[in-house]
């Protein structure tokens, strides 16, 4: 940790730009984690094949390629440049903050397999299984925002 320990500090007068820019990023991202798998609901109503069906293909493609993914991988550099700035590694507040961001990444995996799995006509996940993990982003985000502003241990 000493080598991260000697960059502490090293963004300066750009810490807040920094900072600013990764809470609009995990706003982008979060906005896109709501949405997808509010589309799967949608498309999983259509018909495999049909206009209607590729059309959500569509829809859904694009807002993993231009909002999730990028965001995501935004997020997770400023991120971990502000941990690095703030001398937050080892702190238990940062490391719970990671542990949900990681599962946050591993929840977008997810949802990019199944939006796989729909455009290949699957619909393995109900509607009412799709709207209760629809509400996992928010309960995070939630729970990363009090860690990061509380910082309760």
């Amino acid at each position: 940790m000493q080598f991260l320990a000697d960059w502490q500090g090293f963004l300066g007068a750009a810490y807040l730009w920094v900072k600013a820019a990764h809470v609009t990023f995990v706003i982008f991202w979060i906005a896109g984690l709501f949405i997808v798998p509010r589309y799967y609901i949608h498309h999983q109503a259509t018909t495999p094949g049909s206009a209607e069906d590729r059309a959500w293909i569509e829809r859904e493609d694009k807002a993993r390629t231009i909002i999730l993914t990028p965001a995501m991988i935004i997020v997770w550099v400023l991120g971990l440049m502000l941990g690095v700035h703030l001398g937050a590694f080892g702190q238990h507040w940062f490391s719970a903050k990671l542990l949900l961001v990681t599962i946050l990444t591993g929840y977008q995996g997810w949802i990019t397999s199944y939006g796989r799995k729909l455009s290949k006509g699957h619909r393995e996940q109900n509607d009412k299984r799709l709207r209760i993990m629809n509400e996992l982003p928010g309960m995070l985000t939630a729970l990363i925002v009090v860690l990061v502003i509380v910082r309760p241990f």
